[in-house]
């Protein structure tokens, strides 16, 4: 199957992204890396009358340490942050997802910002975002906004991107002093979407697990941050908070069943990754 016909503009600058957002509406799709749009659009799971492309905006390409954090411009490809000495440093999570990003040849072409603005409940960087406490900084006609990832993701491929707005860049903070870093999915073959993932964050003081912070992949129909598994591990040691983290699970995920796995087969790898990470962070001390 072959795409169904459409117009295409590529941009210049960004007022050009905005006019024609404004005049086309939810006819109009932004092409940035293309790696799920492009097999969207030849499925026909998405038909829209014009393609904006914005692949030659250098504005929004770059990595950038700032006051606030490492700052990522929404066309980075995924690429260039597995090469990046400043992602290594001062986003170690997302130093740590990015080789289990699909597979070479995508991750030469896709991009940070057409991953989180898909909002794709299988994909790596939304729940990294949300372990991280990304900050997304949205472009639109009438100006910029910052929203936290955890109001960005709303629904399955539904964030709170207005129809003229772009996701211009993200913002990782910087991590807590004592914070390690523990990022792990399961697949059936290396570069498949996950059947599970988790990012994780969390400190250790005194031998005791503070501030957990685990994000899933496939958890739900939105990236989840799984708050209750947070609470359950606060305060104790690595083995036991593996153990009340993992059994706290069900509380917080609702992972869709199909083909793959079903609900139950996620839950419970989801179990068996958050006890990994956990004792990673702890072995680590």
């Amino acid at each position: 199957m072959k795409a169904a016909a459409f117009a295409y503009l590529r941009a210049r600058n960004i007022g050009e992204v905005f006019a024609a957002l404004a005049e086309h509406g939810s006819d109009a799709r932004v092409l940035a890396g293309g790696q799920s749009l492009i097999a969207a659009l030849n499925l026909r799971l998405s038909e829209p009358r014009l393609l904006v492309d914005i692949t030659g905006l250098s504005e929004l390409r770059g990595i950038v340490v700032t006051p606030a954090g490492l700052r990522i411009g929404a066309l980075t490809r995924h690429v260039e942050i597995l090469r990046s000495a400043e992602v290594a440093r001062h986003a170690p999570l997302l130093a740590q997802a990015v080789p289990h990003v699909a597979h070479a040849a995508i991750r030469n072409r896709g991009t940070i910002g057409g991953s989180l603005a898909l909002s794709d409940p299988a994909a790596e960087y939304p729940a990294v975002a949300l372990a991280c406490g990304a900050v997304m900084h949205l472009h639109g006609p009438d100006g910029r906004r910052d929203v936290p990832a955890e109001a960005f993701f709303r629904g399955l491929y539904e964030t709170a991107l207005g129809e003229t707005e772009l996701l211009e860049a993200v913002t990782f903070p910087p991590p807590p002093a004592d914070a390690r870093h523990a990022f792990d999915e399961l697949s059936r073959r290396h570069g498949d979407y996950a059947l599970v993932g988790i990012a994780l964050r969390a400190g250790l003081r005194d031998g005791l697990v503070r501030n957990l912070r685990a994000a899933f992949v496939n958890g739900g129909l939105r990236p989840v941050l799984a708050t209750s598994a947070a609470a359950a591990a606060e305060g104790l040691p690595p083995a036991e908070a593996a153990e009340a983290a993992a059994a706290a699970l069900d509380r917080d995920l609702d992972p869709p069943g199909d083909h793959h796995a079903s609900a139950a087969m996620r839950l419970h790898l989801a179990r068996v990754l958050t006890r990994r990470a956990i004792h990673s962070i702890g072995s680590a001390a």
